[in-house]
């Protein structure tokens, strides 16, 4: 029996319905939200959905975050359903691409992708792509847009100066060693600039540990609550074309889970430093900071060339050799006002990095490959039928396992819950199950 053409976008995404960077669904919902092609989205998070099988997509989007880690989440339903579907026109969208090289390559070549959206600069498609995959369109994007609800939010939250409690805030992580030097800035930069500032009349929030690190709105409005935040750019230093860093990289820590960033770097990562391919990009937190007027004090860098340093932001040596200047120019309030106007100004006012942007020119991609966007209600309905169909059982067996989850990850906090008084156990109690009910919602 012959497939059913449709003439819309599938995309084909993962997410674990448990509370994550709120990037990646802002990404994923952006097609259906802005396209003017109409789109369905299946999580394979709640397996394959039956009614899939039987509907040939005019166009497929593979989500980047499909491919976090491997294996890749595509199952041997999806793998087959991809296989077979030789006539839709396929895009792939990648991050973090200096890592599992081979594996990308095999699955771009197996599936026929016709179009790739990387992070990567098109200096560098040649040594990646062209080198490695048939792929025969690449197209540069950004790692994250302004959403709607993020510049609607931001509204709500935004403070006046005078009524913001922190001077200078952050949040970072200690990143896996294997990408080198450059990704260990996200850390670097608060525990050097935490050092530095003791003693000072600051207001410090800077924290680098993973248990540290906010999401959702909480992550607005902690920025909205400072007057200035620091920041580096997204990406890494060691881009593993040839797959040779990661596995040795997995060896060294089996071998040795409490080697330092420096010892392994002098063991292994040092002759991969900055070779070959340039992986750094703006990070789309400087367009959250942008959105609730917040100054940004960055390390130097590129930033994809959308922010200028004094124009934008406090631009920070990454020796840290201007430190004093910098707290100079924090404290001239007048300049802080100015940076964040145009700020505010360029990357959110004008649009430009918008999300409903960038899918327009996505969209004009695709109707110059001769695709349109036209089809009819009757087929609309037909689809989204189909892929209803069992959708709700999946749904509610997923979340009953998250939550058989989180109740397994609370486990011994009940037991910490029975020492102490009796109001100390009722409210321990009520912590756990409003930590539990958040995995449910």
């Amino acid at each position: 029996m012959p497939r059913k053409r449709v003439n819309g976008i599938l995309v084909i995404y993962h997410h674990y319905l448990l509370p994550n960077a709120s990037m990646i669904m802002e990404h994923a919902n952006a097609f259906q939200k802005h396209s003017q092609f109409k789109t369905w989205m299946v999580n394979v998070e709640l397996g394959f959905p039956k009614g899939l099988k039987d509907l040939d997509f005019a166009v497929i989007i593979l989500h980047y975050s499909l491919f976090g880690w491997l294996p890749f989440d595509l199952d041997a339903a999806f793998e087959d359903y991809l296989d077979r579907a030789t006539s839709s026109y396929k895009i792939a969208f990648f991050q973090d691409e200096y890592r599992f090289w081979p594996e990308r390559a095999a699955l771009l070549n197996r599936y026929q992708v016709d179009c790739v959206y990387t992070c990567l600069e098109p200096a560098y498609f040649k040594a990646t792509y062209q080198r490695f995959t048939r792929v025969p369109t690449l197209l540069q994007y950004l790692p994250g847009y302004v959403s709607e609800d993020t510049v609607r939010l931001a509204s709500q939250l935004t403070k006046p100066d005078g009524e913001r409690s922190v001077d200078i805030g952050y949040r970072g992580r200690q990143s896996y060693f294997y990408m080198g030097k450059g990704a260990q800035e996200k850390h670097d930069i608060g525990l050097r600039f935490r050092e530095l500032a003791a003693g000072l009349p600051l207001t410090l929030d800077i924290a680098t540990e993973e248990s540290k690190r906010i999401y959702g709105p909480q992550w607005l409005a902690f920025l909205a609550g400072c007057r200035a935040a620091l920041g580096v750019e997204a990406g890494v230093s060691i881009f593993d074309l040839d797959n040779v860093v990661f596995p040795q990289y997995q060896k060294l820590i089996a071998e040795n889970p409490q080697m330092t960033f420096a010892e392994m770097s002098v063991g292994l990562l040092a002759p991969y430093e900055d070779q070959g391919v340039y992986y750094r990009t703006v990070s789309p937190r400087v367009f959250e900071a942008a959105a609730v007027w917040t100054c940004q004090i960055l390390f130097e860098g590129r930033y994809s060339g959308i922010i200028e340093p004094m124009v934008h932001y406090l631009p920070l040596r990454k020796d840290f050799g201007n430190f004093d200047q910098i707290i100079a120019w924090y404290h001239n309030a007048a300049l802080r006002r100015e940076l964040t106007e145009n700020a505010y100004r360029d990357l959110i006012a004008s649009g430009r990095y918008s999300y409903r942007q960038f899918v327009a020119t996505f969209d004009q991609e695709l109707l110059a490959r001769g695709l349109r966007p036209e089809i009819s209600p009757a087929d609309v309905r037909e689809v989204s039928l189909r892929l209803a169909r069992n959708r709700l059982q999946q749904t509610l067996q997923t979340r009953s396992k998250q939550l058989a989850h989180a109740l397994r990850q609370k486990k011994h906090q009940f037991g910490q819950c029975l020492e102490g008084s009796r109001w100390q156990t009722l409210r321990r109690l009520k912590a756990v199950l409003r930590s539990a009910k958040e995995y449910w919602q």
